[in-house]
């Protein structure tokens, strides 16, 4: 059976981290995944202090450009401290987005060089997607295909939903991809007019994404770490339970 990961920025507005960590070990994760917030000072000694209690383990993480680039050597003691086996940097914010075919290039290799650190230490390394990756340049190349051209040795962390929220077909970046994804991220999409309070994502299993099959088409490429998120839920724990729950009867 699958050890499912759970997203821990899901859990964001649900106070303290120690609580959440319980919640979702009792829910039935094995492993969580970590972001760049809980990263510093107590933060980390709190969620450090939590996976031990629980016996949660973190083997991915998203850490910021600027921390990975700037900071390599706090990065790498986060992820000695919480064991980390891969981190991905998840997003880039719109202003430092480029904005044409020869920037996406460029930031693929300025990534691939902030990653060298991390991948001489022995950990993977590579990119998050959300939708903003997949605009249409004038070219055959997306951004997405830009930055992973700029080195062989980055990973890719599919994020499947925010694929079809960029107007893509999953599966076939999925196919795409299929030797370059090391994770993927795990979330629904609402029924249309349905979730508005929660930014239109559903429950995983419980909106419109044909997981079973998306599922099966990951796994029969590189994909090694399946994580459970939803950006912005009412109530968290119905979230990791009922999601848990759903991806375990596929």
């Amino acid at each position: 059976m699958t050890d499912f990961s759970y997203q821990l920025y899901s859990s964001r507005n649900f106070p303290p981290v120690g609580d959440t960590l319980k919640m979702v070990a009792d829910a039935g994760y094995a492993q969580v995944e970590g972001y760049g917030g809980l990263f510093d000072g107590t933060a980390l000694a709190d969620l450090k202090a939590g996976m031990d209690a629980t016996g949660l383990t973190m083997p991915t993480g998203h850490m910021g450009f600027d921390m990975v680039r700037d900071t390599p050597e706090q990065a790498l003691a986060v992820a000695k401290t919480l064991g980390l086996k891969a981190i991905f940097v998840p997003h880039l914010m719109p202003d430092e987005r480029p904005t044409d075919a020869a920037g996406w290039a460029q930031f693929g290799r300025d990534l691939a060089e902030a990653g060298k650190p991390i991948m001489d230490a022995g950990l993977k390394f590579g990119w998050h997607n959300h939708d903003f990756e997949f605009v249409d340049l004038g070219g055959s190349d997306r951004p997405l295909d830009l930055i992973l051209q700029a080195s062989d040795d980055l990973a890719l962390e599919m994020d499947v939903a925010w694929v079809v929220r960029g107007g893509q077909d999953p599966m076939a970046w999925i196919k795409r991809y299929s030797d370059r994804l090391l994770s993927a991220h795990i979330k629904d999409i609402a029924a249309p007019g349905t979730c508005i309070d929660e930014d239109g994502w559903a429950d995983v299993g419980h909106g419109t994404m044909d997981w079973p099959a998306l599922i099966s088409a990951l796994k029969a490429g590189t994909t090694t770490y399946f994580v459970i998120e939803h950006d912005n839920p009412n109530d968290h724990k119905r979230f990791a339970t009922r999601s848990i729950s759903a991806m375990q009867a596929m």
